[in-house]
C-alpha cells in the first residue's frame, strides 16, 4: 500500500493507493517545515492522520510539501513520518515537483503553483532543472492567496478600496485594524490568515479595483517568474486553488504576455497517483 501526500501551508491531502487504485482520501491541516517544528508535525500526524488510516501495512510514503525544497527541511518531515511508518520507504519532495509530475508526468514543461503561496519551475520530465525562488509572501509569492489577501487588507486600511467594499470586508470577517495587525505580525501562520480573504476577492472580482489588484499580481508572477524560463520549448501549466478559481483573470494576464496555459488543475493528487502507478518510459 502506498501513501501519497500533497501538502500546502493550509491543508494536506493524503491519498492511500492499493493495487493501483485510490482506496481512501484524508485531509488534515497543512504541514510546512518552515513554520512548524518536528514535534508540531508529529502531533498533527498523530491526531489528524493516524486515526483515519486502516490497520494495514504501508510500504511506501511519498510526501510532497511546501517548504520541502531544502535537505534540512526534508529531514525534519522525514523524521516526523518515520515515527509512524518505520518500516516504509519514505520519500520527501517539494510541492513544486508534485506540480511538475502531476501536470506533465514524464514530459517537460513549466510548472506553476498558485495557492496559499506561489512557485514555479522548469521541469525536464525527470527533475526540476531551473527554479526562480518564490521568496515567501513578504518578498515574493506574487499571485498567491497570501499576497492577494495582503494587498486587499493593505488597500482596505489605507483607504484604497471603495468605501462599501471596505466596510463589507471588515463587517463580514469581524475585523478591526488591531485584529488584523495582531494576526499578521504576532500570531503564527500569517500567510493562512491573509489567504482566507480570497473568497471575498473572488466574490467581488467584477469591481475594477479588485480586478486590477488581482490582474497586476498575476502579471507580476508571470513577469518575475514564468518569463525567466525558456517558453518556446515548454508547456505552461498551473496547479492550485487560486489558479483554479481565478482562471479567467489568470488566462487574461497570460494572454497579454503571449503565454498559452496548457492546463489548470486545482490539486495535483490524481496526477501524482497516476505518476506513481505508471512505469516511466525512461
Amino acid at each position: 500500500m502506498i501513501l501519497i501526500a500533497d501538502s500546502g501551508s493550509t491543508k494536506t491531502h493524503w491519498c492511500l493507493v492499493d493495487e493501483e487504485k485510490i482506496e481512501r482520501e484524508i485531509f488534515s491541516d497543512g504541514i510546512n517545515p518552515f513554520y512548524q517544528n518536528e514535534i508540531e508535525i508529529i502531533t498533527l500526524i498523530d491526531s489528524q492522520l493516524v486515526p483515519m488510516l486502516p490497520e494495514r501495512t504501508i510500504d511506501q510514503v511519498f510526501f510532497y510539501g511546501a517548504g520541502c525544497s531544502f535537505p534540512e527541511k526534508k529531514l525534519l518531515v522525514s523524521q516526523a513520518l518515520v515515527r509512524f511508518f518505520s518500516n516504509a520507504i519514505i520519500e520527501i519532495q517539494s510541492d513544486l515537483l508534485a506540480a511538475s509530475r502531476s501536470l506533465f508526468q514524464h514530459q517537460n514543461g513549466i510548472a506553476c503553483i498558485l495557492g496559499t503561496g506561489s512557485n514555479s519551475c522548469c521541469y525536464n520530465g525527470k527533475e526540476i532543472i531551473q527554479n526562480v525562488s518564490p521568496l515567501g509572501f513578504i518578498l515574493g509569492d506574487e499571485g498567491s492567496g497570501a499576497v492577494l489577501g495582503k494587498l486587499l487588507i493593505a488597500d482596505c486600511l489605507k483607504n484604497q478600496l471603495p468605501e462599501w467594499i471596505a466596510e463589507k470586508l471588515l463587517d463580514e470577517y469581524e475585523l478591526t485594524p488591531a485584529i488584523i495587525l495582531e494576526n499578521v505580525y504576532k500570531k503564527p501562520f500569517p500567510n493562512r490568515f491573509l489567504a482566507k480573504f480570497t473568497p471575498f476577492i473572488l466574490e467581488h472580482i467584477e469591481e475594477p479595483s479588485i480586478f486590477n489588484m488581482v490582474y497586476d499580481s498575476f502579471d507580476a508572477f508571470l513577469v518575475r517568474n514564468v518569463l525567466q524560463y525558456p517558453l518556446e520549448d515548454n508547456q505552461v501549466g498551473f496547479v492550485g486553488s487560486i489558479a483554479h478559481y481565478f482562471r479567467e483573470t489568470l488566462e487574461i494576464a497570460a494572454s497579454e504576455r503571449g503565454i498559452v496555459i496548457s492546463e489548470i488543475i486545482k490539486n495535483p493528487i490524481n496526477g501524482l497517483v497516476n505518476y506513481h502507478i505508471t512505469p516511466s518510459t525512461f
